[in-house]
């Protein structure tokens, strides 16, 4: 058997470069970070917001009571407007509540405290329904303390 191909010595030989061999080890993430955010938007939207976040708080056993006769009192009632509470100034849902004003109700919570501290009442207790709001509380409690010289003190009740 012959071969065709004229000969050629290795000294005369063309030189063939290779090419470089890309290095083809990276993946492209991106389609798995593309599902993976559309897993999480999928788990948000179709899961539920359970009460599993509500804490129930043990009764205190340490501390001391306020004296009813030297604090300002004033109560707030789950039982008010949606979103809002009832706000009375006195111990319990006493007589009527206040104006369902915000502004109105600040004035009059400063007003009932600054008599109060006239009278030697340096306490101020906050007595709150249980299903109260945060946002309530803290809005009253902001309106009381504008009177310097008070301690404040929050209690906390159980509606029937």
């Amino acid at each position: 058997m012959t071969n065709n191909l004229p000969h050629v010595d290795d000294d005369d030989a063309p030189v063939i470069r290779r090419r470089k061999v890309k290095n083809t080890a990276e993946m492209d993430i991106t389609p798995m970070i593309d599902i993976t955010f559309l897993l999480l938007i999928f788990f948000i939207v179709s899961s539920t917001a359970g009460n599993q976040t509500a804490v129930d708080l043990a009764r205190a056993r340490h501390g001391t009571g306020v004296n009813h006769r030297n604090a300002v009192i004033v109560t707030l009632d789950e039982r008010g407007s949606p979103g809002g509470a009832l706000v009375y100034l006195a111990d319990g849902c006493v007589g009527d509540p206040l104006a369902d004003d915000p502004e109105l109700q600040r004035k009059q919570i400063v007003a009932a405290v600054r008599h109060g501290v006239e009278t030697n009442k340096t306490a101020v207790l906050i007595k709150v329904a249980k299903g109260v709001k945060h946002g309530e509380v803290a809005r009253v409690s902001t309106a009381a303390s504008e009177v310097e010289g008070i301690t404040l003190h929050l209690a906390v009740f159980e509606t029937d």
